[in-house]
């Protein structure tokens, strides 16, 4: 799922823009495939996988997904703590991967980051006045007296006191441990700062404290935040966008009020359902999405959602419902990677106390479909699960790709530039995308 136009946006030209990623691409090598190296086959793991956002001045952008999306490494690619494949980063109208070592040390005191373990991201050695006042030392921000005062200000400041200065970390709890990291943050008078999942490994009551420290500090030093979570119930009270994010890409961008409302991509509905309510009696209605997530190291073609999508799309003019075409692209799929076997379906048979190829046939439909297919549909499932039996399942995987291959299969969706914008083809999408699609004979 491409994030916008192919061309590079470049610098900003808005005023209120203190942030901009264009296009960033940041690929790791795989350390698995060690004979493919030896061969000179290098595979890349696509953890970020061009990606665009604004973020305007005072403005908290959250970036929501399932672990492993990138979010994380979207956040230190944007800091350059993580050295970028490909893209530009912006910030107040400099491109930040054009910077050296030593350039980008001065633009440390401008951009900053909340790491999402309090535990881990302080040093246990260390007092809490050697944490804070680091990074005035190493910037030369501050040093004897001043030094003390300005640390005591900015613990006074996360509602921390003076004395506990000369304190050790494993002497606080998780809630104090954040505040210490974020003082140690605004230490330099930052303008932006990267929100790691600050209160991910926090107790929901000590949650709602930091929540509103963040909100006040940014009222009164005018800060910009990225705010990475994976809770959308928490970026809501917080952010005034939020993006959507899915293997590497954004599938979704909007206000709360906007992303909260329908209709929303299939994405963040699901992870909209997972939210739960401060009710017993609450029975929600809950979408559960099939599968893993797909693995970067080999994203699916076109839509890279499809794999997952409850509402994939059917070829056009198809009637057919929405869960069992659903079931047999999940059948297709399985018979492609070879999850499915002949000897599954003949244990699927055996497990239904049915040895005839006809009962064979069915107790397989009953076993892989929610609803079994009827009709024309059926016949050409049936036709294809007798392949499989014969063990062609090359053959059983064409059958239904023939008459069962989607759109969203083919044609990489791309986020318009239009309010709530969303990479789906259920939704307007750009003219190219349109063209591309009508060329793809869908």
């Amino acid at each position: 799922m491409s994030t916008g136009a192919s061309e590079e946006r470049g610098a900003p030209t808005d005023d209120d823009v203190l942030v901009r990623a264009d296009d960033l691409v940041k690929y790791y090598p795989s350390e698995e495939d060690f004979l493919d190296q030896l061969l000179g086959e290098q595979h890349w793991v696509k953890a970020v996988d061009g990606v665009n956002l604004d973020i305007r001045e005072g403005e908290t952008v959250g970036l929501v997904g399932e672990s492993g999306c990138g979010k994380s490494t979207f956040g230190r690619s944007v800091l350059q703590l993580e050295d970028v494949t490909d893209g530009s980063v912006w910030y107040d109208g400099k491109d930040l991967t054009e910077l050296s070592t030593s350039e980008m040390r001065e633009y440390r005191t401008e951009v900053q980051m909340i790491f999402q373990n309090p535990f881990a991201s302080l040093n246990p050695k260390l007092t809490i006045s050697d944490i804070v006042g680091e990074a005035l030392d190493i910037h030369g921000l501050a040093s004897g007296r001043e030094r003390e005062e300005r640390v005591e200000e900015l613990l006074d400041i996360v509602g921390l006191q003076a004395s506990h200065a000369s304190r050790y970390p494993h002497e606080f709890s998780g809630g104090q441990r954040q505040r210490i990291g974020i003082a140690r943050a605004l230490a330099v008078d930052p303008d932006f700062i990267v929100c790691d999942e600050p209160v991910s490994a926090l107790d929901v009551s000590v949650q709602a404290q930091i929540l509103n420290l963040l909100e006040d500090l940014q009222e009164e030093f005018g800060l910009s935040y990225l705010f990475i979570a994976h809770d959308l119930s928490v970026v809501e009270h917080i952010c005034d966008r939020i993006a959507v994010m899915y293997l590497g890409n954004i599938v979704e961008m909007g206000t709360p009020e906007e992303l909260f409302a329908e209709p929303q991509h299939p994405y963040t509905e699901a992870l909209l359902s997972a939210i739960p309510e401060p009710d017993p009696l609450w029975e929600g209605d809950r979408i559960i999405l099939r599968g893993n997530v797909p693995s970067p190291l080999n994203p699916p073609s076109g839509c890279k959602f499809h794999t997952r999508c409850p509402h994939i799309i059917p070829p056009e003019g198809m009637e057919i419902d929405q869960t069992t075409y659903r079931d047999i692209v999940d059948l297709r799929m399985a018979l492609e990677d070879g999850s499915f076997t002949a000897e599954q379906a003949r244990e699927h048979a055996e497990a239904g106390g049915t040895f005839d190829r006809e009962g064979l046939v069915e107790e397989v439909l009953e076993q892989r479909f929610v609803e079994k297919p009827t009709g024309a549909h059926r016949d050409r499932v049936a036709a294809a699960v007798e392949q499989a039996i014969d063990d062609d399942l090359e053959g059983a995987a064409a059958t239904l790709l023939e008459d069962y291959e989607s759109v969203c299969e083919n044609v990489d969706p791309q986020l318009p530039e239009r309010e709530n914008p969303k990479a789906c083809h259920r939704y307007d999408q750009p003219s190219e995308v349109e063209q591309a699609v009508s060329d793809a004979g869908f």
